[in-house]
């Protein structure tokens, strides 16, 4: 089959969140620049189009997705444990908004190509996944890596574990439609292991306690507790300012006044910002994972919860741990939440020869921090002063991970204020969470001026104290 090929001045492999609000931010700054859009799957939106059907965004639909195109109505939810927050988009309503922005933004642009069941090789070149047909792309500037960082699903990932026969195990995904055709009652799970710690693991519990499962046939295999964000205090909405300024200089106080990592998490939960499911027990991971305090007044009625470390296989009867066995009931159904939302990787220069590499540069935001990396990229320049303007951010693993990727988010942003162009580009960017509502605070509201000043000069000292807090545990 003869090859094809084509001239481009940008090769974006991967049409997630990232490579979409990369290509959107990169049309929208350079008038004249073309971008062909590479991806395995069939549709725009990345891991997106393999969520399980009851996921939602962990936080506010109003910065999420790309700059030119609202995801959300702006509206308050006004019934379920988000009640009274920034609605939150679910799996179905984020895969049709991506596909919206793909066709009505970036193809009617003229100036984007996308090529969907599409196979990147390297060197510029990919294959249709339907008909083996080769392209090779003549990429005048960069090729974009927007996978770098892709997240691991339950419905894709591949199990860490045996699954011994007569062992029932399925995806969170598979939950909803369990049920149907299901006329005898024997052929109806009833009792419940869910597997992992993560936030597809709460949210599987959640979703099946707020469906009528009874907590006491819930099972929950918990390898380390983990400390969550309170939603309540990331809300970028106006009705919600007093909060949440309150709540961000309080954050940015316990990165002030912490004398260690095990302080500094304590200090962030006195302050209202974390919170924990279980008040006995101290955690030992932080993925950045957000939600109510109702939602885990739910969790924490779950009582039948095994902490002997990750499963090393199941079986019909039993299932083995890193520190022991433990009996599973009689036609209990297990749910695999073990996918890692992000595997560690290493961080690398985002702007390389001939390549740019999608990271977070800001912390918990992947949509933002590929918007601003367009945004830098066509402003020109060399690739130091672009690397020194865009670090990349760790994404947290360890307890201690949190401080580094802080302090490097807090670096690029105290860079990207002394630059007055990208000071108004941050600003005007609906991706950013919090600089326009601080913008749009009024000046005469002497209330609010002091909550600025104070989270101002909170920022200040956490600046000053995190490289200490991090060499602390280097």
């Amino acid at each position: 089959m003869p090859e094809t090929s084509l001239v481009t001045d940008y090769l974006v492999v991967g049409a997630g969140a990232a490579g979409l609000a990369f290509t959107d931010a990169l049309i929208a700054e350079d008038p004249d620049v073309h971008v062909t859009i590479v991806d395995r799957l069939g549709k725009p939106g990345g891991h997106w189009n393999h969520a399980y059907p009851f996921v939602t965004l962990h936080q506010p639909s109003a910065f999420y997705g790309v700059n030119s195109l609202e995801l959300g109505s702006g509206l308050i939810d006004t019934a379920g444990t988000n009640e009274g927050l920034g609605e939150l988009a679910s799996g179905a309503e984020v895969t049709a908004y991506f596909d919206r922005v793909m066709q009505r933004r970036l193809l009617p642009s003229g100036r984007v190509r996308f090529h969907p069941l599409s196979n990147y090789l390297g060197d510029g070149r990919f294959e249709s996944l339907l008909s083996g047909a080769q392209t090779r792309a003549t990429v005048r500037r960069k090729v974009v890596d927007a996978t770098y960082l892709g997240p691991s699903v339950p419905a894709t990932h591949r199990r860490r574990f045996e699954v011994g026969e007569g062992a029932a195990v399925v995806p969170p995904g598979a939950l909803p439609g369990l049920w149907h055709g299901a006329h005898e009652a024997a052929r109806a799970p009833r009792r419940f292991v869910v597997l992992g710690a993560g936030k597809t693991a709460m949210d599987t519990c959640t979703w099946l306690l707020q469906s009528g499962a009874d907590a006491d046939a819930i099972t929950w295999v918990v390898p380390r507790d983990s400390w969550l964000l309170d939603r309540a205090t990331t809300q970028n909405a106006p009705q919600f300012f007093d909060v949440t300024l309150r709540s961000q200089a309080d954050m940015m106080g316990a990165f002030a006044e912490a004398t260690s990592i095990a302080d500094l998490y304590l200090r962030l939960e006195a302050c209202g910002v974390l919170m924990r499911i279980d008040g006995e027990r101290t955690p030992e991971m932080f993925h950045l994972a957000t939600m109510t305090r109702r939602e885990a007044e739910l969790l924490r009625g779950i009582r039948r919860v095994v902490r002997l470390g990750r499963v090393q296989a199941v079986e019909a009867d039993r299932m083995t741990l890193e520190r022991g066995e433990v009996a599973v009931e009689p036609g209990s159904l297990l749910v695999d939440c073990t996918a890692s939302a992000v595997e560690p990787r290493p961080l690398q220069p985002i702007f390389q020869e001939g390549r740019i590499v999608l990271q977070l540069v800001r912390v918990p935001q992947p949509t933002f921090s590929a918007a601003i990396i367009a945004y830098v990229e066509a402003r020109g320049g060399d690739d130091g002063r672009r690397n020194r303007l865009c670090a990349p951010a760790p994404f947290p693993h360890r307890l201690a991970d949190y401080v580094r990727s802080m302090l490097v988010s807090m670096t690029n942003g105290a860079q990207w204020q002394q630059d007055e162009a990208m000071r108004r580009w941050v600003r005007g960017s609906r991706l950013d969470a919090f600089s326009k509502l601080i913008a749009a605070a009024d000046r005469n509201d002497a209330g609010k001026q002091a909550l600025i000043a104070r989270f101002r000069e909170q920022a200040g000292k956490a600046f000053a104290n995190l490289p200490r807090l991090a060499a602390a545990d280097a």
